[in-house]
């Protein structure tokens, strides 16, 4: 299904992530397994992976809370992980995911990513 399998790493080492240049937290983009839409940005730290990847279901650390969460975890749209890639620098994810839900975003929509400039 995935041009680059070799590149899987829903079971990486967070080791082979570079958490430092983001002061302790890396982008990860979220985009849906089957049509590819980008629903939405979250950032992570060493412990959201950890959760990611231990439990199946995207964890992120919430900037505003300072504190670590499930995405859906009040709002029951979550997101269950399919594929995890980095890019060429360690420094950011690509996360593909099954929509558990009706949406995403806490607006309703199924995208974060609806207003143009």
């Amino acid at each position: 299904m995935f041009k680059n399998e070799k590149y899987y790493c829903t079971h990486m080492n967070v080791k082979e992530v570079d958490f430092k240049k983001g002061n302790g937290l890396i982008p990860a983009v979220i985009q849906d397994k089957t049509s590819k839409e980008v629903y939405m940005v979250g950032y992570m730290n060493e412990g959201a992976l950890i959760e990611t990847q231990k439990t199946g279901y995207v964890y992120f650390w919430s900037r505003s809370r300072n504190m670590l969460w499930r995405k859906g975890e009040t709002s029951g749209n979550r997101l269950k992980v399919e594929k995890i890639m980095k890019d060429c620098d360690s420094d950011a994810l690509l996360v593909f995911v099954k929509l558990e839900g009706i949406c995403v975003c806490h607006s309703g929509s199924m995208s974060c990513f609806n207003y143009k400039l």
